[in-house]
């Protein structure tokens, strides 16, 4: 029978949701072996004690794994050897060493693991943490900001739902245009079996999450809070959906309030998660263009939406496609030619409408051209108005009549007249 602390670890079995998304993925070496218990209390205890994404602990947590980081960072005492590199790494940035300060603020906010897996348990979420099989190994790209844990709440396996997934973001104070557009975006990339990520606030967050579940593909939720926080408030019946079909993330422990800070640091999950970031809508002093930042130092695609240039919350995006820093797209064709399989998601050249003179040659075309569209003309005038020989008129001009182009009047040729409707 598996203990209360394994049971919590399992994922959540397979929903029709869940199925629909792993059938047909690439494939992806899962981690070799699930973390020990003693490691995943280590985590929980990290997630307390220390901020989303503090590089000295993550530092600190590649150097000595995490049971031991815990240890130092419980009593916040750190290794000699590990606070002297440190010391020397601050010092060569030009900045002041605060390690005793930071030491102090870990032991100062340690609580105990276990109710804090308790209590992640009885809000129906489950922990995954490095080396469980639901980890997303893109996540090691962040190197020492790499989360401690995460915190799921949803229906889905998250390492299988972000293999093909893009993650589309934007303003909250978004126009309609701009939520239209995200939402369009995101069903189409549902109908083609892509998982939409996103941070579940207003605006173009919020149309990329209801335009994924409209597809009925899953669509990941990555909070700035506790998974048992709902933030927007607003957004309580969206999240309840997107636990049913998608599932919502955390890296930090249940109850936490989101902060600015939080804001900005949970950006770098939504681009590490993902293949590439379509920003739909930013101002230039945007959020949106944070996560962009990220996507960018992670070498993922970083693409945007381009909108009408009167508007603020079009700015960020048209600096980004000025700067080449993204890429102009408009449709879900463009997205997947960028970040699919090479070779077999190419976007469709766009042509305009085809029309019966793109099928005329040179010299037909030149006569036609020549012919008037009210009163008739002869042959002749025609000839010289088109600067082309008597005899090759003639034959332009039957083969004009017979395609419908022209009609013979009593005073020569014209052009047909379209039919009143």
């Amino acid at each position: 029978m598996a203990t209360p602390l394994e049971a919590d670890r399992t994922p959540s079995s397979s929903s029709p949701a869940d199925v629909s998304t792993t059938a047909s993925l690439p494939e992806e070496s899962a981690p070799s072996s699930r973390a020990t218990e003693a490691e995943l209390l280590a985590c929980v205890a990290l997630m307390r004690m220390a901020e989303p994404g503090e590089r000295v602990m993550g530092r600190l947590v590649r150097r000595y794994g995490a049971v031991a980081a815990a240890d130092q960072a419980r009593r916040g005492v750190l290794d000699p050897e590990f606070a002297s590199a440190e010391t020397k790494r601050a010092r060569a940035a030009g900045r002041m060493p605060a390690l005793d300060r930071l030491a102090a603020s870990w032991a100062a906010r340690y609580a105990d693991p276990v109710r804090d897996l308790a209590e992640g348990r009885e809000q129906g979420a489950r922990l995954v943490v490095p080396g469980d099989p639901e980890w997303p190994t893109q996540l090691e790209d962040l190197g020492d900001e790499r989360p401690y844990g995460l915190w799921l709440d949803g229906a889905v396996n998250l390492r299988f739902a972000c293999l093909r997934s893009v993650a589309i973001v934007g303003a909250r104070a978004a126009t309609a245009y701009g939520a239209q557009v995200a939402a369009e975006l995101a069903s189409g990339l549902g109908d083609r079996r892509w998982t939409v990520i996103s941070g579940g606030a207003y605006g173009i967050d919020a149309a990329a999450h209801r335009g994924a579940l409209a597809s009925g593909m899953p669509t990941v939720v990555v909070l700035a809070c506790g998974t048992d926080v709902c933030y927007p408030t607003a957004h309580q019946d969206l999240f309840r959906v997107v636990r049913s079909q998608g599932v919502v993330i955390s890296e930090v422990p249940m109850g936490s309030r989101p902060t600015r800070p939080r804001f900005l640091v949970r950006n770098r999950l939504i681009a590490a998660l993902s293949r590439g970031t379509v920003v739909v809508q930013a101002a230039v002093r945007s959020g949106a263009l944070n996560t962009a930042g990220h996507a960018t130092e992670l070498n993922r695609h970083l693409m945007a939406v381009p909108g009408p240039i009167t508007l603020e919350v079009s700015e960020g995006c048209h600096d980004l496609i000025r700067q080449g820093r993204a890429v102009c797209v408009t449709s879900v064709q463009e997205i997947t030619e960028l970040v699919g399989t090479i070779g077999g998601d190419l976007a469709l050249e766009r042509r305009g409408p085809v029309h019966p003179r793109d099928a005329l040659n040179d010299e037909t075309r030149r006569v036609l051209e020549a012919v008037p569209s009210r009163v008739g003309t002869g042959p002749a005038a025609i000839a010289v108005s088109a600067g082309v020989d008597l005899t090759t008129t003639l034959s332009c001009l039957g083969r004009l009549a017979a395609a419908g182009f022209i009609d013979q009047s009593d005073r020569g040729w014209r052009l047909r007249r379209e039919p009143d409707r």
